[in-house]
């Protein structure tokens, strides 16, 4: 009975290394994929508030009409809450990591689109994708934490991340937007999106 109590306590050994040896590989891809999500999250709610400041240089550089001055902020807002909980239902019909790429492609671009803008109707157009690209991204990076990070201490960190982000952008937005205005241009609260989005996605294929 010693025998064998002892044999049966050594694949209890054995496995728990094992499980020490696994949940160490993945450790170090959480880092990566919570600054990956981190940076979406900001970049996606920071786009709701950032053109705030900028639109009275918009409206003189484009000759927005006081009436659709408001759809270049209101158009991104209604495309990304109409399409909020689709984004969320594509990642689990495509897979989360796929859709999550691809809003970001796609609010990459749109941003791009948005920054070389010639008139209202262009602008505005770019918001809606950049709501599409955000209303994709923004639920599926939700879902990644529920992935990548262990049920606990871990995923609530991630969490709480992802929770900061949200609270951080709108603030950030109205900051950011005001500066980059005064010494830049308008056009650069678009385009300041691009190399975060860029390496959003270079981070995703790591």
């Amino acid at each position: 009975m010693k025998h064998e109590a002892g044999a049966a306590s050594t694949p209890k050994r054995g496995a728990s290394t094992r499980r020490s040896g696994h949940a160490a590989a993945p450790a170090r891809h959480t880092g990566l994929a919570l600054v990956v999500i981190a940076a979406a999250q900001l970049m996606v709610v920071l786009d709701g508030t950032i053109t705030n400041i900028a639109l009275p240089s918009i409206q003189t550089d484009l000759g927005v009409s006081a009436e659709n001055l408001a759809w270049i902020v209101n158009s991104y807002a209604l495309a990304f809450g109409a399409l909020l909980l689709l984004g969320g239902k594509s990642g689990d019909l495509f897979g989360r990591r796929r859709m999550f790429r691809i809003g970001i492609m796609v609010f990459t671009i749109a941003s791009i689109l948005g920054g070389l803008a010639a008139n209202e109707t262009w602008l505005i157009a770019a918001r809606v994708l950049q709501g599409i690209g955000g209303a994709i991204a923004a639920p599926t990076a939700l879902s990644l934490i529920a992935v990548n990070f262990a049920e606990g201490s871990q995923r609530n960190r991630a969490m709480g991340v992802y929770a900061a982000m949200a609270g951080l952008g709108s603030t950030v937005g109205l900051l950011l937007g005001g500066v980059l205005t005064d010494y830049l241009s308008w056009r650069w609260v678009f385009f300041v999106n691009v190399p975060i989005g860029v390496l959003v996605l270079v981070g995703t294929a790591v």
